[in-house]
């Protein structure tokens, strides 16, 4: 047989598949599997994309020299998909199959044989250094590996260089007959306390056994030492078994939780469910205002799933996969669900994604990379908020969670929902087109209407303090939800103390030296930050640029917020949520369990607690600055501004009591602040549908960005001309084409970026010039520079 292979050499020229022979000895290799193949005059991984029985190659095809998982990490799936990905977003075949596997996995790690019994300890193959399996490639020696393997005396384990490998765990097994053990026990000296208690438990619960060490020492109350001397007599035996790590075990499962649907709910899953059991590959797009139940539709949907024997895929944006979203999915569906998201460690996910590889998981809840999870037999798919522009991969390689879905969807004939308050215009056009069908719910599954909404108009208001970031109006309103032993959640997008530094006699302003942006104030720390390359320096005491003291601190960042609110409200409790406080492992749930526990009564923060919360106690929302969102330069700068009002507001009132939102701007008469005061989406869509047409952006016309970088300004721009006289000589009307215009931020990390962006309706050719393009990149990169081309840019600034 003979395997096609995608190597691990992103480049134009490796860009192909490349044909190996398969030795006999080899008989695992199967569609997906990663191997190490001789490459030139060195080795390199890749993947098996095909098999066949010949080849069209003349001369002698070189041997595959290794197999490196013991099961294929990608699916035959999963395999196609790459090959549809790299056709239209444009990066290398071998980047898009990497970036389907947990990171760990993508790490460099060594790949060890260790013996398992006492018999194959004593071989003196184990003698010695440990045996690194990647550089086995005698045909011989693999032969005896796979024996051993088969015989169960020795075992793959995998050391990578963060640490991430199989985690293992001591059972304990029993080595005698009850009978013996009652013998022994009546013998025992009567000072030998813990061995006594070890022994009842024994006779007590023979049965039971093997057990845990762990579960030994704390139910008994003995320690390692115990157990120990127990082997060393004869009485146990020990083995390391391989246990996962498990992220979602502080979680209970209650499966006899069963909610019935309110009217719309049930319709709209009826619709669903029909998809389902028809095997039909439709997309849906579920519109529900905040607080409508559409994620009860999502578990009925799941259920629904199960009760077929296909599996679930959900996915959740990064920003708003809260405890409470899991805990929701954990709670109705139990040890059958896994979860991938950024708040994992890297053995937590290598463990998660092993179980559903191995197919002992059939929901998998998770963020944008999740849509490559390894199921088999998906029967639905889910995008929850999906108008999210975090769902799209900025990095190479840019694809959109929601193409992938769309595709997957297609190769498994499942339903596809994409659910949102306030759905992308892209999505909202295609349901009005009938390419979705769109699914309504119009009320709160609570009855309970929606909160009342006032905007606050910065330009005619009394400001509380002397920073003008909280009128009395906002902070007289917070006041009083404390006083009712309410709660209150306070948006600022963003995060710091103050947002630049000004001297107030040159009009200096302090930047990042790596990048075109002014450095913000962070007062915890007592450094100035760069939130573009993570650049650091110390506060300034005097100008730089004129030696003056006048130095000043202005905008406002969530961590001035925090001060003010102390000192105008002593009695507040205030617990700050942003990319500085939520660093750690564990932070995020550890900052929210203690919200909802009531240690707290204002939750202020950043945008990541816009969505997904769900609160009882919460009252009052109030948005400190609504405008910041609308000023930044970009086309869908309004669409993104009243989605983050409208989901924010969602969050008071969504239990017994009444909610209220107080939203201060600038800006009252703007029409994405006014529509999100009666949160009126449908409102909305028809005005910015209007704007986006006369402005021929999407959905009106489809996109692509190409983006030119270098560390000479001069040779990003030369670059940038050269592809706009190639693209001009290529492409026909209506075709536009705008640029090349330096980047709004033009310096990022040393880098100097260029930018044309090409907007047309139906352009055949287009494609394939972007593939040319993309190859002469390979040279141009020799010269230090960087050409990036993203499909559907969710940014262009």
């Amino acid at each position: 047989m003979i395997a096609q292979v995608i190597v691990d050499v992103a480049s134009k020229q490796t860009d192909r598949i490349f044909e190996y022979n398969i030795p006999s000895q080899l008989d695992d290799v199967a569609i997906g599997s990663r191997v190490v193949v001789p490459f030139g005059r060195r080795k390199v991984q890749g993947f098996v994309v095909g098999l066949s029985k010949t080849t069209s190659f003349q001369g002698k095809l070189k041997d595959l020299l290794l197999v490196v998982d013991e099961m294929p990490p990608l699916t035959p799936e999963l395999v196609k998909l790459s090959e549809k990905m790299a056709q239209d977003i444009f990066s290398y075949r071998i980047t898009i199959l990497q970036s389907m596997l947990p990171q760990v996995m993508r790490a460099n790690y060594r790949k060890i044989l260790a013996p398992i019994d006492d018999e194959a300890k004593q071989m003196p193959y184990f003698q010695g250094e440990p045996i690194d399996l990647n550089k086995v490639t005698d045909l011989k020696e693999i032969v005896f590996i796979k024996k051993l393997l088969r015989q169960n005396k020795a075992k793959v384990e995998y050391i990578v260089e963060n640490k991430a490998h199989k985690k293992t765990e001591a059972v304990f097994y029993l080595a005698k007959e009850k009978n013996e053990f009652i013998e022994i026990y009546e013998n025992l000296r009567k000072s030998a306390k813990k061995q006594q208690i070890l022994l009842l438990d024994i006779l007590n619960d023979y049965n039971a056994y093997p057990k845990r060490g762990k579960q030994l020492q704390e139910e008994l109350n003995i320690s390692s030492a115990v157990l120990k001397n127990a082997i060393e007599k004869g009485w146990l035996l020990k083995k390391e078994i391989e246990v996962y790590r498990n992220p979602l075990q502080h979680l209970k499962s209650d499966f006899h939780k069963k909610i019935t649907l309110n009217h719309d709910q049930q319709s709209a899953f009826d619709e669903i469910k029909s998809a389902i059991n028809q095997n039909k590959s439709k997309t849906f797009l579920l519109e529900g205002i905040t607080g409508s139940g559409k994620t009860e539709v999502y578990l009925h949907a799941i259920q629904e799933t199960l009760n077929s024997n296909r599996t679930a895929l959900m996915l959740v944006p990064e920003i708003s996969l809260t405890p409470q979203m899991v805990r929701q999915v954990k709670e109705r569906f139990g040890s059958s669900v896994a979860v991938l998201h950024s708040a994992l460690s890297a053995g937590e996910k290598y463990d998660e994604w092993r179980r559903i590889r191995r197919k002992e998981a059939q929901v998998v809840v998770g963020a944008r990379s999740a849509i490559f999870a390894p199921l088999d037999n998906i029967g639905l798919i889910v995008i929850d908020e999906e108008h999210e522009s975090s769902y799209k991969q900025e990095d190479n390689p840019r694809y959109h969670a929601r193409d992938v879905a769309i595709l997957r969807s297609k190769f498994h004939n499942c339903p596809l929902v994409l659910g949102s308050a306030t759905p992308s215009l892209a999505s909202r056009a295609r349901a009005q087109k009938g390419l979705y069908e769109l699914l309504k719910l119009n009320e709160r599954a609570n009855k309970k209407s929606l909160p009342e909404v006032n905007l606050i108009d910065l330009k005619h208001v009394e400001f509380a303090g002397g920073q003008f970031d909280l009128s009395v109006e906002l902070v007289e309103a917070i006041k009083a939800k404390i006083a009712k032993k309410e709660q209150v959640i306070l948006l600022l997008n963003r995060r710091g103390f103050a947002s630049f530094m000004l001297c107030r006699d040159c009009g200096f302003v302090l930047k990042c030296p790596n990048c075109d942006i002014s450095l913000t104030f962070h007062k915890d720390t007592q450094q100035m930050q760069c939130h573009y390359c993570g650049h650091t320096e110390s506060i300034p005491r005097v100008c730089p640029r004129c030696n003056s003291r006048k130095i000043r601190f202005l905008g406002t960042g969530t961590q001035k917020v925090q001060e003010e609110i102390t000192e105008l409200v002593p009695q507040a409790k205030i617990l700050r949520m942003d990319v500085d406080t939520t660093r750690k492992k564990g932070s995020y749930k550890r900052i929210l369990d203690s919200f909802g526990r009531g240690d707290a009564n204002i939750l202020l923060g950043t945008q990541m607690i816009a969505k997904g919360l769900d609160f009882p106690n919460v009252t009052l929302v109030g948005v400190i600055n609504a405008d910041t969102s609308l000023q930044i330069p970009a086309y869908n700068a309004s669409e993104k501004t009243f989605d983050l009002l409208t989901q924010v507001a969602g969050r008071a009132g969504r239990a017994d009591k009444t909610g209220q939102v107080l939203i201060q701007t600038y800006n009252p008469e703007h029409y994405a602040i006014k529509l999100s005061q009666s949160q009126d989406y449908e409102a909305f869509y028809r005005h910015e549908m209007q704007v986006r047409y006369q402005g021929n952006y999407p959905p009106f016309f489809f996109t692509t960005l190409v983006s030119i970088a270098s560390k000479n300004e001069q040779a990003a721009a030369k670059e940038a001309f050269l592809i706009k006289r190639k693209l001009m000589t290529k492409l026909h009307q209506p075709t536009i084409i705008l640029g090349p215009t330096p980047s709004s931020i033009t310096k990022i990390k040393n880098q100097y970026y260029y930018q044309i962006l090409v907007k047309y309706k139906k352009e055949p050719h287009l494609n394939q010039i972007l593939h040319e393009i993309q190859d002469d990149a390979q040279l141009a990169k020799k010269r230090g520079l960087n050409v990036y081309i993203d499909n559907e840019p969710e940014k262009i600034i």
